[in-house]
């Protein structure tokens, strides 16, 4: 049997979503730790990948389980271990390589901007050519819930954009991905968020169930094929 897959949980909400159905597909072992519960995170020279997941701490944090979460990361970049980041973690992941994580000049919430436009994320040169994209379109619907983003320095290539948070998801070297939106979302996740996160519960319920509702089977595919695609550059499937 290969070697587990990694998935790190900052809180214990934020599960991984998609992610599941592929693993169980594919027959693929896994290990979930979740931080917020106190469990160490182990090696992760132990593991054939490391998934991480969102929550509300931000990687500027300088408790202790942040520094151990960084110095990981660092070690999972030295060793070249497959890495994909989701919302937190893709900014642990910026920090780790040396980049910085600043505050949004505008709060990103829903599947809405505050525009009334729906949030996308369009793909750059890199991103088009990148095989995490493979067999997708250039501009892809998102949902996001996040109030941090991303300022990058030259050693990490940037994959895709945003209308009011640039940095959408990057690369560092070539195995290790971050995603500030969540495409790992499923209905059963989304009605978990609506009671919990605090933004949301401020946000209308049912208008974000119905377009949710909507979209659906376009998103679905779209997440299902970024995280088959990392699998495949992950070399676990």
């Amino acid at each position: 049997m290969s070697r587990p897959i990694l998935i790190i949980k900052h809180v214990t909400h934020e599960g991984p979503g998609l992610l599941s159905d592929l693993l169980e597909k594919y027959s693929i072992p896994s290990l979930i730790v979740d931080l917020s519960r106190g469990e160490p995170y182990p090696d992760p020279r132990h593991y054939s990948a490391v998934i991480t997941l969102g929550g509300p701490q931000s990687a500027n944090d300088l408790n202790e389980v942040m520094r151990n979460e960084l110095s990981t990361i660092e070690i999972i970049l030295q060793e070249n271990i497959p890495y994909l980041g989701i919302c937190l973690g893709m900014q642990t992941l910026v920090k780790a390589a040396k980049g910085e994580v600043t505050t949004c000049s505008t709060k990103e919430t829903g599947f809405f901007g505050p525009d009334g436009i729906p949030f996308t994320v369009d793909l750059t040169l890199q991103g088009i050519e990148d095989s995490l994209f493979d067999d997708l379109g250039k501009r892809l619907r998102v949902f996001q819930l996040h109030g941090e983003t991303v300022a990058l320095h030259n050693g990490i290539s940037l994959l895709a954009t945003g209308k009011f948070c640039k940095n959408q998801v990057v690369r560092v070297s070539n195995r290790a991905y971050g995603i500030q939106s969540h495409f790992e979302l499923t209905p059963q996740l989304l009605l978990s968020w609506l009671s919990i996160d605090n933004d949301l519960r401020t946000m209308d319920h049912a208008q974000l169930l119905e377009t949710f509702h909507d979209i659906h089977v376009d998103y679905k595919h779209t997440g299902t094929t970024i995280l088959k695609n990392f699998l495949h550059v992950a070399e676990i499937i």
